[in-house]
């Protein structure tokens, strides 16, 4: 429907603008867009004209019709156009045919029909097409390369029903509020300096709080849980990303060689090659598996500026990685403990609504996926026991979707406005174990080849916060909140008592701040309230002849008069 939307959509401005060329526009997740040159400038003032004009396009029911074309006839309907040409080009070079729509039938000469280069799918008929809205318009460069010309970019988004998409377009607002870019600053968490480089963030004292808390939690209890702590450096020698296949299958996303003295290293990527070097340092025996290792590891992937965005998107971040080393009859049970602990840390947060998703390799292209058919079988089957074991029968299958080294589940959260992040990947090794001919000695005395299970369970600490600061909309639980409760004197009379207010709190280890200065009571509670803070104390007179505190709890409109201790 939604790529049926940005048909009208092309159509209704090539009839608005003469002269507009289209270049491209594909349906994506929550809506489409459409990429366009055009020598004057359109922007969302001309929206309301133009959704006028896809809505008559709507009401006249046109018929979508698929033809299969010879490239040379295709580039006849086409020929003024270079985006297009340069499409068919690919086409050709494949041998395959065009696949063209059209909008309406040609054959009756009505002058309402369309055509675009395009394998679909399609609805019927555009009256098929549900309620929709145009969004924003913006650059982008063509092929979303920088090299390429910049071309106008309209983002749209369509529904079944009106009541999605208002329910769509207040998420889109909330999402605003919440923008984790904007808070960040906002609540002096953190920031980005253009001199220390795109993708890099800079932990503002607040910031590195919450950080520290999150991950001292989730640290502290996978040590709980039978994790042992391990440190690795944040370089190794190109030998070892050799071995790993890593400078085979992963070299774009590595940042290049550096020499030192006459060996060249990486900064790493991920973790796991050094873990399994920690576990090949001596024999291992069946009796001390499972090896479940822990790691806050900060790792540097490289990432286009284009695809960078804020604390979700970054260049260095750290995960709270960790490898599971088991047998095969250990397999299963590890799956399902790793499973319930992701629930327990992800439920903490406030997260409640889950989806899991369960990639496997393709049965029709083996050949593109490593390890022993017994091998994938059993992971798989372990994979989805373990999902129904913790209450999760019905998963997404995605078939072909696994990495060539193994299958994985992911789990995504829906936020407090109902977006859904992909957080928490638990995946099955094939590649390493063999590789680095990992093992251990049975009970046979015989060496036998280990299972490998990575898993991040926040994902990382960068995008994890990211997701949370939008979901709390950067009112954290008390418990996280870096300053819990502020402290306001009316005027320097009560500035003795408010001391020794903050006294006694730092006592009990509550994270407290004095506010005195010579700003008005009214505007220190409003900074308070801006800044989020669960609990805002106000002393006056009264308060401190009855040796009482004034309380405003977040969120909550009536103030309390009670005793410290309470």
């Amino acid at each position: 429907m939604r790529h049926s939307c940005e048909h009208v959509l092309t159509q209704a401005m090539l009839k608005l603008y003469p002269g507009l060329i289209m270049a491209m526009g594909p349906a994506t997740d929550e809506g489409f867009y459409f990429d366009f040159e055009y020598s004057q400038k359109i922007t969302s003032a001309d929206f309301p004209k133009i959704e006028a004009a896809m809505q008559k396009i709507i009401k006249q029911d046109l018929s979508f019709i698929k033809k299969e074309l010879p490239v040379d006839e295709a580039r006849k309907l086409f020929k003024d156009n270079s985006y297009k040409q340069a499409w068919l080009n690919e086409i050709q070079a494949k041998n395959e045919k065009a696949v063209i729509y059209w909008t309406g039938n040609p054959s009756t000469g009505s002058g309402q029909a369309f055509v675009d280069l395009c394998r679909g799918p399609h609805l019927k008929s555009t009256g098929q097409i549900g309620a929709f809205k145009l969004l924003s318009v913006a650059g982008a460069y063509w092929h979303g390369d920088e090299k390429n010309i910049m071309l106008s970019r309209i983002y749209g988004t369509c529904f079944n029903t009106k009541k999605e998409l208002d329910r769509y377009l207040w998420q889109l607002e909330e999402a605003k509020k919440r923008d984790h870019r904007i808070l960040g600053k906002k609540l002096e968490l953190f920031i980005f300096d253009d001199e220390v480089g795109q993708g890099f963030p800079l932990w503002l004292p607040k910031g590195a709080f919450v950080r520290h808390k999150i991950m001292e939690f989730a640290f502290n209890t996978y040590l709980e849980r039978g994790y042992q702590p391990v440190v690795t450096p944040h370089i190794a020698s190109e030998k070892l990303w050799q071995h790993s296949g890593h400078l085979d299958f992963y070299k774009d996303s590595m940042y290049g060689s550096f020499g030192i003295e006459d060996e060249h290293y990486r900064i790493k990527p991920m973790n796991c090659p050094l873990h399994v070097k920690m576990y090949q340092y001596r024999p291992r025996s069946y009796k001390e598996l499972p090896i479940r290792w822990t790691e806050m590891g900060t790792v540097y992937r490289y990432e286009k500026s284009g695809t960078l965005h804020g604390l979700t998107r970054v260049r260095g971040f750290t995960q709270d990685d960790a490898h599971i080393i088991c047998r095969p009859d250990q397999l299963q049970a590890e799956l399902v403990e790793t499973l319930k602990l992701t629930l327990y840390i992800l439920k903490t947060f406030g997260f409640k609504d889950f989806e899991m998703s369960l990639s496997v390799r393709d049965p029709e292209n083996k050949d593109k996926f490593i390890g022993s058919d017994q091998g994938w079988d059993q992971a798989e089957k372990a994979l989805k026991k373990a999902m129904a074991e913790v209450g999760y029968k019905k998963f997404v299958l995605d078939v072909g979707g696994a990495v060539f080294y193994g299958p994985k589940i992911d789990i995504k959260i829906a936020d407090s406005i109902g977006r859904q992040w992909q957080l928490s990947t638990i995946q099955v090794d094939f590649n390493l174990p063999g590789r680095f001919k990992m093992a251990y000695v049975g009970d046979d005395d015989q060496e036998h080849e280990p299972f490998m299970i990575h898993r991040a369970l926040l994902g990382s600490l960068e995008r994890f916060m990211g997701v949370y600061i939008e979901h709390t909309a950067g009112a954290f639980p008390v418990w996280l909140a870096p300053i819990q409760v502020v402290v306001i004197p009316i005027s320097e009379k009560q500035l003795k008592y408010s001391q020794d207010i903050v006294a006694q709190l730092k006592a009990d280890r509550v994270r407290v701040e004095l506010d005195q200065r010579s700003l008005s009571m009214q505007k220190r509670i409003r900074e308070a309230e801006i800044q989020k803070v669960p609990y805002i104390l106000v002393i006056g007179d009264k308060e401190q002849s009855k040796q009482k505190i004034n309380l405003r709890t977040r969120g909550k409109k009536q103030t309390q008069e009670l005793g410290l201790n309470e």
